[in-house]
């Protein structure tokens, strides 16, 4: 029993380091994340109004460039990726102003590792698709409902179809509040619950305002 017990003990204490050093780099890769993430949606929200502004002075762009450029579109599910180039814009817009805060957010998250693998892929996955938003090429909306009205509405451009599929691909979300809450340490999660309004703020602004810039700019085009 005595010997049995023995092993137990020796088998526990060699574990016990290991242990140590991940429950340390979780916490540690836990408290980085939150502050990135934190800086991140700050960040954005200060951004709401240059990339508001930015965003109408493309829709006069496009006013002055080629009003009513789809005339005559039909209003059926074939307009359909018409109209979502024109989202893809709008985001190339916003997420570009972000560009340098989605940088920063990128460099600090890419390098944490969890001990649940899950985790590190969620993180890493996030970033990327923050990357892939921020360096989306802006379309050439003229050129393209352009060239979808000379077919007589019935050929969408190549370009279209090839940066809709783009979009489409990006996937990512950030790391599920009961994932990290085990390695929440100090002031942690005082920091996720000021992200958390931060981040409803801009979902809030994304949702109406960002509607609205994407019904105007469609008016515009005379897509609907």
């Amino acid at each position: 029993m005595l010997k049995r017990a023995t092993v137990i003990t020796v088998f526990a204490l060699a574990l016990a380091p290991a242990e140590a050093i991940a429950s340390s780099q979780d916490i540690s890769a836990t408290h980085a994340y939150i502050q990135a993430n934190y800086a991140l949606n700050r960040a954005g929200v200060s951004l709401i109004h240059p990339a508001e502004a930015k965003i109408q002075a493309y829709n006069r762009r496009i006013a002055a460039e080629c009003p009513r450029a789809g005339a005559g579109a039909p209003q059926t599910d074939a307009a359909y990726p018409m109209s979502y180039e024109v989202a893809v814009a709008l985001w190339s817009l916003s997420y570009g102003m972000a560009a340098a805060p989605i940088r920063k957010f990128v460099s600090a998250v890419k390098p944490l590792h969890w001990s649940n693998a899950r985790v590190t892929r969620i993180a890493r996955g996030y970033a990327t698709s923050l990357h892939e938003l921020s360096t989306l090429p802006l379309p050439d909306l003229c050129g393209d409902v352009r060239a979808w009205a000379a077919s007589r509405f019935q050929a969408i451009p190549a370009s279209t179809t090839q940066l809709d599929r783009r979009l489409e691909a990006i996937e990512g979300e950030t790391i599920p509040r009961k994932l990290l809450a085990p390695y929440e340490r100090g002031g942690d999660a005082s920091v996720v619950a000021r992200t958390r309004s931060l981040e409803v703020k801009l979902a809030e602004e994304e949702f109406v305002v960002g509607q609205t810039d994407w019904d105007q700019v469609q008016e515009t085009l005379a897509l609907r």
